[in-house]
């Protein structure tokens, strides 16, 4: 059994000045939120080890299987590639999405993300994004152990103990962080004699995911600058546009029933099923039906646990971060930004709390759980709107007097979609004013609709005099 730490010497103790090169890292997963955890760790000051079960995803033909490959950047995100400096490198790997297009029965219509220029969306592919996060951290001293599976996590030192290519191998550090997914081991290990409270729920529903390729004369086949989306109570597509022309296309359906997933096993009721609820696929994706076929469909899951973190009386400690401490559905487009966002503050706890590491972790946590806690009910709640809402008239009268008590009033009335999306309020700070907002549309509502029947009457009553 070999023993380590990130750099292969013993742990080494904080300063006080908040950037000794003796304080040691272990960061576990190497994913979106593991490697740019690890890039604000060497910026720091941190020794830092990446330890991954997968292999490098910069090896050819390398796939993350089971995951959604298409990310929506917005402002929490985009302020923390800001923040390392990576921004700028990633523009030309992305495409801007400055609305929805909704695909209706009786054609097409375009709903725009916001009002200013700067409200969008950048869609980017989840592989790219990764690459240039590890290529960034190890361009900054960070090291990589590939093939590292995570069999015990001793929280008392605290150390992780893997199974990699040479064995057994026990990792020990002054900071370890689980940055290890949904499924996080790190978080299994972690709770273990512990009074954890840990929430996981399984959505009934699953998504595979299609390509709508480009065009035989090479262009898009549809508008490439927005998301695109399917609505339907038995079925929703969603679609980002890619930076070669193409576009993924997010099928999601119930696992269950004659219309879903189990249901959908012949070719012949494949395509009459996209014949009927989504016909104008049949032209886009003109092999829907094989590649529908081909690819096994992935469970979506959400995941509340506490705590985030344990800590020694030494000073060193474990913490979760992004999915392994809140996974969410992706129906609001946050799972990545908010990981993000969980780097940028734990970066900012650090700086605050330089020689005092638990006193980090603590802030941390607290200044996080209880927005992401609300993020994953916002989650669920625009999985309704996706599915049923955005065919309702009613729905986008709505939207229309959202945005346009925005443009008259952009300071004192922000839609939620747009402090979620476009700002980086807290989450339950913008459910707190989204809903305040509501209170106040429906008490101007029931104003001006008294009104109107008063008048109504008025005129009524005269009418009966007058004859």
């Amino acid at each position: 059994m070999n023993r380590r730490t990130p750099n292969g010497s013993s742990p080494g103790r904080q300063t006080p000045n908040g950037h000794a090169p003796d304080r040691h890292a272990l960061v576990v997963g190497a994913g979106l939120a593991g490697s740019l955890t690890a890039v604000y760790l060497a910026r720091r000051g941190f020794r830092v080890r990446v330890l991954e079960r997968r292999g490098d995803p910069r090896t050819p033909g390398v796939r993350e299987e089971g995951r959604s490959i298409n990310l929506g950047l917005s402002q929490r995100g985009i302020v923390a590639l800001r923040e390392v400096g990576l921004l700028e490198r990633l523009a030309p790997l992305t495409v801007p999405m400055r609305g929805r297009v909704v695909h209706l029965p009786d054609g097409l219509r375009f709903q725009p993300y916001g009002l200013a220029e700067d409200q969008i969306l950048h869609s980017v592919l989840r592989h790219d994004l990764n690459v240039a996060l590890v290529d960034e951290a190890e361009r900054l001293g960070v090291g990589f152990d590939w093939g590292h599976r995570v069999t015990a996590v001793d929280r008392a030192k605290p150390a992780v103990t893997t199974a990699g290519p040479h064995g057994e191998e026990v990792h020990t550090a002054d900071l370890v962080v689980g940055a290890d997914g949904a499924f996080s081991a790190v978080r299994a290990h972690l709770g273990r004699g512990l009074r954890v409270d840990l929430h996981q729920e399984f959505l009934e529903w699953g998504y595979k995911e299609l390509l709508i390729p480009v065009g035989d004369d090479g262009r898009p086949r549809t508008e490439l600058r927005a998301l695109h989306v399917w609505p339907g109570d038995d079925g929703l597509i969603v679609a980002h546009p890619n930076a070669d022309g193409s576009l993924t296309a997010t099928v999601f359906l119930p696992f269950a029933g004659e219309h879903g997933f189990a249901g959908l096993t012949e070719p012949a009721r494949v395509r009459e099923f996209f014949a009927r609820r989504f016909p104008d696929t049949l032209t886009l994706i003109p092999d829907v039906v094989e590649q529908f076929l081909d690819h096994e469909a992935a469970s979506l899951v959400t995941v509340r646990t506490a705590p985030w973190h344990t800590t020694t009386d030494e000073g060193r400690g474990v913490v979760l971060i992004g999915d392994a401490a809140h996974a969410v559905y992706p129906f609001f487009g946050q799972g990545m930004n908010a990981a993000f966002e969980d780097c940028s503050v734990l970066d900012r706890c650090l700086a605050g709390h330089p020689d005092d590491l638990p006193g980090a972790l603590a802030a941390f946590e607290a200044a996080r759980r209880p927005h992401t806690d609300v993020l994953a009910e916002l989650s669920k709640r625009n999985f309704v709107e996706l599915r049923d809402k955005l065919r309702s008239p009613l729905f986008l009268v709505r939207k229309k007097v959202d945005l346009a008590l925005h443009r008259l009033f952009p300071d004192a009335w922000v839609p939620l979609y747009t402090l979620i999306a476009h700002t980086t309020v807290p989450y339950g700070e913008a459910l707190d004013r989204a809903r305040k907002q509501d209170r106040l549309l429906g008490g101007l509502a029931a104003a001006l609709t008294g009104a109107a029947l008063a008048g109504l009457t008025r005129r009524t009553r005269g009418g009966r005099r007058a004859s």
